[in-house]
């Protein structure tokens, strides 16, 4: 671990006594005396199999607790020491992964137990408890009614204490970041020297990383020419064949938090290419533009809107259309180019929770930040142009279809497409990319 000892500790128990008092207001606000959070259970592959996926823990037990593990409790009142009652798993087919580090022991009350069914022993008695989690066979194990189960006023509460990040979060986020940095480096620098299968690349990846494939944040989005058309494309190919554009959607983890990094690169000549070439670098300068147009007190969404503003200029001068920048975005061609949104909240979950507390805009049905910009926040930056052959039929057949130059873009959609993706901070006095401190370009 790349993690100053000291400061992790420090900074991990200045975040359980945040938590402590965040969630004393939560129980207050909710009248329950207490809140058990379950860690989590591995989930069936199919109901047809007898075969597991890797647990991943809940996130509100992450929030508290850096370990996965399956079947445990923590026990949450205010005012008290929070109580971990630890089932001790005694398996002989598995055994749930050791945590990355044991900073984390002293801020709870641990209580050892050896069957999941006596958890309900170590439950505070005559009082009123919510549960959290989502294996209901524990929760009715421990005695939880449903309307105690996942109540959805404690829930969004709960959502909302991740939008702002402690110290101790943004270190982790920050070194989530580093160690994807290298796997992205590697892969960049293979792509670059030879041919390599989709599948080699992401092998590549993980080995940079020392990351098996179920403990990346999501599965990684390695996209060689018109597969990066596919936003989430995971279907790699398994054949070496040449390629002149990559796209490397890929993070990592820190203690249960997530990095998530885009970049795009391209190779070779031909006028396609500088074509290209020249759609990155101008992609590269207005993914920094909103970077630095990133204000407090500005609501996510318009820097989303304000992202469509800086595409259509790009449209225009790599040759796509002769619409002004007005048409671009009004008419909603712009939309045809980049459909997804700007970007979205980051932490515990790759698209973490609590941002997206109001509807967006109809024309931006993608977008999951909706807040206003506060120091505290991590979130996303990641604009993008695609050639997506289902979007350009739909464009074609439009009114706008005659204004757009079918050669050009003929030529460009064999790239697929372009994504740069940052991982932004939010400070009083302006804000920390965690991603350009450990991969510039």
């Amino acid at each position: 671990m790349n993690l100053d000892r000291a400061e992790l500790v420090k900074l991990y128990t200045d975040h359980i006594a945040k938590l402590s008092s965040q969630y004393a207001d939560v129980l207050t606000a909710s009248g329950y005396d207490g809140i058990v959070i379950h860690s989590g259970s591995p989930m069936k592959r199919s109901i047809f199999d007898d075969q597991f996926w890797p647990q991943r823990a809940v996130p509100h037990f992450q929030h508290w607790l850096p370990i996965v593990t399956p079947h445990s409790a923590l026990i949450l009142e205010a005012g008290k020491k929070p109580t971990f009652a630890y089932f001790d798993v005694v398996d002989f087919w598995e055994q749930p992964p050791q945590p990355e580090s044991d900073h984390f022991w002293a801020s709870f009350d641990v209580q050892q137990v050896n069957d999941v069914k006596k958890v309900k022993d170590v439950l505070p008695t005559g009082k009123r408890l919510a549960f959290i989690g989502e294996d209901r066979a524990d929760a009715a194990l421990w005695g939880f009614a449903e309307q105690d189960i996942n109540p959805d006023a404690v829930l969004k509460k709960l959502d909302a204490l991740r939008i702002h990040k402690t110290a101790y979060e943004m270190m982790c986020l920050r070194e989530a970041n580093r160690r994807a940095a290298i796997g992205h480096a590697k892969v960049a620098a293979a792509f670059r020297q030879g041919d390599y299968s989709e599948l080699q690349l992401h092998l590549l990846y993980l080995e940079a990383t020392k990351l098996d494939d179920a403990e990346t944040p999501y599965k990684n989005i390695v996209a060689l020419g018109e597969h990066a058309a596919t936003l989430h494309h995971v279907g790699y190919s398994r054949k070496a064949e040449p390629a002149q554009s990559m796209l490397l959607d890929a993070g990592a983890r820190c203690l249960g938090y997530d990095s998530d990094i885009t970049r795009t690169y391209v190779k070779g000549r031909g006028t396609a290419a500088e074509a290209f070439t020249l759609l990155i670098a101008k992609m590269e300068k207005l993914q920094q533009q909103l970077c630095d147009d990133v204000k407090l007190g500005m609501p996510y969404e318009n820097l989303h809107n304000r992202s469509h503003e800086l595409l259509a200029p790009v449209l225009r001068e790599i040759g796509i259309t002769t619409l002004s920048d007005d048409e671009l975005v009004a008419k909603g061609v712009t939309r045809k180019f980049l459909p997804h949104g700007l970007g979205h909240s980051l932490g515990l979950q790759t698209h973490d929770v609590g941002c997206r507390n109001t509807d967006p805009e109809s024309r931006n049905p993608w977008l999951r930040n909706t807040t206003k910009i506060e120091s505290a926040q991590v979130f996303t930056i990641e604009p993008g142009c695609y050639f997506i052959p289902s979007l350009l039929d739909e464009l074609k057949a439009s009114a706008q279809g005659s204004s757009i130059d079918w050669r050009v873009v003929g030529e460009l959609r064999r790239f697929g497409g372009v994504r740069i993706e940052d991982d932004l901070a939010v400070t009083a006095a302006g804000h920390e990319n965690f991603t350009r401190s450990f991969l510039p370009n």
